[in-house]
């Protein structure tokens, strides 16, 4: 389909963006505009705007900001397409098409599918009729059996197939029987007559994004019907695709994007006990595991839907491949919870034994995806040889090697690996060793061991446990350099904001300079102490004459913003490379790995190199000495290394 950016201009001119978003979200008339409680975050005070005349909706709390078709997708969890269609219809626009080809086809294909919901709705409306007659007499004490009010068994659209393999056929005699056919609702087979797919069921509608029905779900009532399976869906058809469906979606995606939160569960029964107990943010895959595409629709809802599948053997099973099938699909932000049942509880049985607050409860503990995956790959099998602990370790590496995204892949295999050898090369405690007796003292007799004092160390060893003292002082100069160069070159914020922002919890100064930026002030000459000064923030002093500081505290241009953001890169990297060596030598130490060697070598390389560039930045604070010091002096090269020797990171 080509759209085109003049046809969409039209399309938002001839809908009525107040009026759109008013059907899901309370809003109130505010001058020229409408103001609401912002539906994609929680608020008590309303800070959402809506202007017609503009067309656009934003949040000042959470910054949401669009038109009426990302209203539609963000908000109603619509496709683009999909979203664009509706509208359309709504302003009696047609969707333009391709070429006069495609525009055939997607005729044909629209006057299809307009005809197959049809056929579906007029058999919801037959089922639901027959629910409210004396053949559904058996199906309503089934469902006051469920504990669902007559107000669920309306919302949800249950109804009843009776027996009969011809009933629905001479109800829905206006539609064809191949339409019929089509639409899953008859089976035909060959040489003998089509029959009705759902018989003696309890029948219960399965909608699209837009709430129309698309499919229907049968759940057999008689307990002597043992030839049957006791769940029955349609099958995949022109409207339904049981993959890329997600029951109750519709209704729970707009409750989802304002509670942050989304409920998978095993089963519609389930979804519909938990909505009915004020857990409408709910839905379920239809008969399948969860697959990728129903994955990505969950996340176009919330970035952490939550699996709420059985706490029996089946449920776990089903936990654990939406995990795994989750694994390749990862990316920052987005990812899977996993709520642990109780063993074999369902959720509509916990939510009958112990009520909405345990299920509440249950949610507040539920697991992430790394955690989740852990505890399953780790109780999956007994560990009790090391052969079986190296199977786990391989299991856990499998599904490090299914992740596509960079990042993810190497947190997740240093979170496990760390798990792993805390696991796998425990230790077991020993028991406390015995106090030894003193000897007594007094009476011409040494006294204990443990009363002399301790030995003077070594003078290199005193040198370099003095070290991190003068290292402190060193980088905190340097950092108060940075500042002044900030000052002096305030263009440079915007470029190493990124790096600045971890240097900010050791100087508040810099951390005012980054609000200042995110809010945009003015950074130049007096505007700088101004920030300071609201902060109740001192100004850096100026350096002495003879003391060595970095060329771009003195100068600005291309060449002093070079050398700052050297620094700055220098005073970022060092500390997160000796932590990360830090936890790599105690990884390597536990595990003994070829892997976790590597890593060591790796990292201690990163350091030699970072160490290289100090010196390098050292001598040059060496030659700038020199220069300050002849320029204060009028003296040679003599006068110059007093102060250089404090370098910035000893």
């Amino acid at each position: 389909m080509a759209l085109t950016p003049q046809w969409l201009d039209e399309l938002r001119s001839r809908i009525t963006l107040s009026g759109v978003i008013g059907r899901t979200t309370r809003i109130q008339k505010a001058g020229r505009e409408f103001k609401a409680c912002c539906p994609f975050h929680n608020e008590k005070s309303p800070s959402f705007t809506i202007n017609d005349e503009k067309g656009f909706y934003h949040c000042f709390g959470c910054g949401a900001h669009g038109d009426v078709i990302r209203w539609m997708t963000d908000q109603r969890g619509l496709s683009f397409m999909d979203a664009v269609k509706q509208l359309a219809e709504e302003a009696g626009m047609e969707v333009p098409a391709a070429d006069p080809h495609t525009a055939r086809l997607s005729a044909q294909r629209a006057e299809q599918a307009k005809t197959l919901h049809d056929v579906m709705a007029a058999a919801q409306d037959w089922f639901a009729a027959n629910l409210a007659g004396p053949e559904g007499a058996e199906a309503r004490a089934y469902l006051a059996t469920r504990g669902f009010s007559a107000e669920v068994c309306r919302q949800f659209g249950f109804g009843y197939a009776p027996e009969g393999r011809q009933a629905l056929k001479g109800a829905l005699d206006r539609f064809p029987e191949a339409m019929l056919v089509e639409a899953g609702l008859r089976i035909a087979v060959e040489e003998r007559e089509p029959y009705d797919r759902f018989r003696g069921r309890l029948m219960l509608p399965i909608q699209d994004a837009r709430g129309r029905v698309i499919a229907f779900g049968g759940r057999i009532l008689s307990a002597q019907k043992t030839d049957a399976p006791k769940y029955l869906n349609s099958p995949d058809t022109p409207l339904f695709d049981k993959g890329r469906t997600l029951y109750n979606l519709h209704r729970a995606a707009p409750i989802a994007r304002q509670s942050g939160r989304l409920l998978v569960v095993e089963g519609y029964m389930d979804a519909i006990a938990l909505s009915a107990a004020s857990f409408g943010d709910c839905v379920a895959p239809l008969g399948t595991a969860l697959t990728e595409t129903q994955i990505e629709l969950l996340w176009r809802q919330v970035p952490a839907p939550i699996l709420c599948f059985d706490g029996d053997k089946a449920g776990l099973r089903a936990a654990a491949k939406a995990m795994v099938r989750a694994l390749p699909l990862l990316r920052p932000g987005h990812s899977l919870r996993v709520l642990s049942l109780p063993a074999g509880q369902d959720p509509d049985e916990l939510l009958k034994a112990r009520g909405p607050q345990a299920m509440d409860a249950l949610l507040e503990g539920a697991q992430g995806l790394a955690d989740a995956l852990w505890q399953h790959e780790r109780d999956a099998l007994p560990l009790a040889g090391p052969e079986d602990k190296a199977g786990l370790k391989a299991r856990l590496m499998a599904h490090v090697d299914a992740i596509a995204h960079p990042d993810i892949k190497a947190l997740y295999r240093r979170e496990w690996l760390d798990r792993y050898g805390e696991f796998a090369f425990a230790r077991p405690e020993r028991p406390a060793p015995a106090p030894r007796p003193q000897a007594r003292s007094g009476g011409g007799r040494r006294g204990s061991w443990r009363d002399a004092p301790p030995p003077a160390p070594l003078p290199e060893t005193a040198a370099r446990l003095a070290r991190p003292a003068a290292s402190v002082a060193g980088r905190a100069r340097a950092i108060t350099m940075v500042v002044l160069g900030l000052m002096r070159n305030p263009a440079a914020l915007a470029r190493l904001a990124e790096p600045l922002a971890r240097l900010a919890p050791e100087e508040p100064r810099i951390d005012a300079l980054l609000d200042a930026l995110d809010y945009g002030l003015p950074l130049e000459g007096a505007d700088i102490a101004t920030i300071f000064a609201g902060r109740a923030l001192a100004e850096p002093s100026l350096p002495g004459p003879r003391e060595a500081v970095f060329a771009f505290v003195a100068e600005s241009g291309e060449a002093a913003m070079a050398e700052l953001a050297e620094v700055v890169a220098v005073l970022v990297e060092r500390p997160a490379i000796e932590e990360a060596l830090a936890q790599a030598q105690a990884r390597f130490e536990a595990e003994l790995t070829e892997e976790a060697g590597e890593e060591v070598t790796r990292l201690r390389t990163l350091l030699l190199a970072l160490q290289k560039r100090e010196l390098d930045l050292n001598a040059r604070l060496g030659q700038m000495a020199t220069g300050n010091a002849d320029r204060a002096t009028g003296t040679g090269p003599e006068a110059a290394g007093a102060d250089a020797g404090n370098k910035m990171a000893e």
